[in-house]
């Protein structure tokens, strides 16, 4: 069980090692972000040359949720939120276990969603939403991979937010808040509440954006970008604790069984120095007697010989 528990622990460090790995791309990848904004935050850069620097951060941003959503390990995505709450036996008996978990470690999770041009087919107005009736509905097409948020105002009354794709087909029921921002891919948003009289907003939120003609939108970037590397640093720090951790386990593990074999060695195996001693001890004592029994039989035929 010791040894068995000991590849455990080497198999969960070599899980660990390929997070750390990605999460190390991810951190250079942060790294040449934030020098891309702190390049279009300065005015000697004109509009076009902010437009160019953003087709790179879009770039980038794409690569963070390809290793997001591709790191695995035996199989088991480790960066796309969803490795939570996992355990490595660590031990030779029951429940001696160590909790292991990831946080989603995506652009989305890290707020740094490529910034991408869309269009509005549609907008929401108070005068559409605000009707006599139950019911209350307005609706907005989104292109492009951007975010939408939508928050309500209301007076105690139930609230529901339907999301539709662009052919009315309904992914599903939401309220999507600010907390937990919805990605949308071309699709439309309908809102639709339970009884008139309520105030819907809906925000199109853009990413990263590092583009236009002064470094405002690079200088909000840089500071989003900032926390996106704190949380990548704090999430690599804890994975080397616990790949520590486990370094020290395996240790112990090795300790434990070298014991646990020289206990048992010395309650099975035979002393040889001791038994030796016996051995010889005996063989002495085998051939003492066949001498004497040689010299007994020896007697009679000298008898016989003087008789003759």
């Amino acid at each position: 069980g010791l040894n068995q528990a000991s590849r455990n622990a080497q198999d969960g460090i070599s899980l660990l090692q390929t997070a750390e790995g990605a999460l190390q791309e991810t951190h250079s990848i942060l790294q040449r972000m934030r020098e891309l904004a702190v390049q279009s935050a300065s005015d000697t850069v004109t509009k076009e040359d902010r437009a160019e620097i953003q087709k790179e951060v879009n770039a980038l941003t794409i690569e963070i949720r390809r290793i997001s959503t591709d790191t695995e390990f035996n199989t088991q995505r480790l960066l796309d939120g969803s490795f939570t709450t996992k355990t490595i036996h660590i031990g030779s008996n029951a429940d001696q276990n160590l909790q292991v978990g990831i946080v989603a470690m995506s652009d989305h999770a890290l707020k740094v969603v490529s910034f991408v041009d869309f269009t509005v087919s549609r907008d929401i107005v108070a005068g559409e939403i605000s009707v006599s009736g139950a019911l209350a509905t307005g609706e907005a097409n989104v292109q492009g991979a951007v975010k939408a948020r939508v928050t309500v105002a209301a007076g105690g009354a139930s609230v529901t937010t339907q999301l539709v794709d662009a052919a009315g087909e309904d992914v599903g029921n939401a309220v999507v808040d600010d907390a937990s921002p919805y990605e949308a891919y071309g699709l439309t948003f309908a809102i639709q509440a339970a009884s008139h009289g309520k105030t819907y907003e809906l925000d199109i939120v853009t990413g990263i954006n590092v583009s236009g003609d002064t470094g405002a939108n690079a200088n909000a970037a840089i500071t989003t970008i900032n926390n996106a590397i704190n949380n990548v640093s704090g999430e690599r720090s804890k994975l080397g604790a616990i790949q520590n951790r486990l370094e020290h386990t395996i240790a112990n593990l090795a300790t434990s069984a070298e014991n646990l074999t020289a206990a048992e060695s010395r309650i099975r195996d035979v002393d040889i120095a001791v038994e030796m001693m016996n051995f010889t001890k005996y063989q002495i004592l085998a051939q003492a007697s066949t001498a004497m029994l040689a010299q007994a039989n020896a007697k009679p035929q000298a008898v016989l010989q003087l008789l003759r």
